[in-house]
């Protein structure tokens, strides 16, 4: 078993929760490809549509596309770098606790949400 800081993960738990981490990782750069695309170490929200465009309609379905895909990738971005940073927590043996209190997060909140930074009580 791997200690976490008051908490004790099996190495089958741990490796439960890494495996549900890499899958929604893998699964997040598959829809942060097809929205966005990435800019340095950052994802932006992009559209099919490249350069100008010579029918107005076109164009106003390029504006559309990139409305809905700006804040979609954000959203995306945001949940992979949670996920990034458990799988580190992970690795460096600090993973389960809450960052606000230090408590133990309870495995089946991991479970539910394996990014979790926080126990339940201090959810926001």
């Amino acid at each position: 078993m791997k200690k976490v800081p008051d908490v004790e993960l099996t190495e089958e738990q741990l490796e439960e929760l890494r495996g549900a981490l890499g899958a929604e990782k893998d699964s997040l750069e598959e829809e942060l490809a097809a929205h966005g695309k990435k800019i340095g170490g950052e994802w932006e929200g992009d559209s099919e549509s490249k350069g100008a465009e010579a029918d107005p309609i076109d164009a106003a379905d390029n504006i559309e596309e990139l409305a809905t895909n700006i804040p979609l990738v954000g959203e995306m971005q945001k949940r992979y770098k949670e996920i990034e940073e458990a799988l580190e927590k992970i690795e460096a043996e600090t993973y389960g606790s809450c960052e606000t209190c230090g408590d133990p997060i309870p495995y089946d909140r991991l479970e539910a949400n394996p990014a979790a930074k926080t126990c339940i009580a201090h959810t926001i």
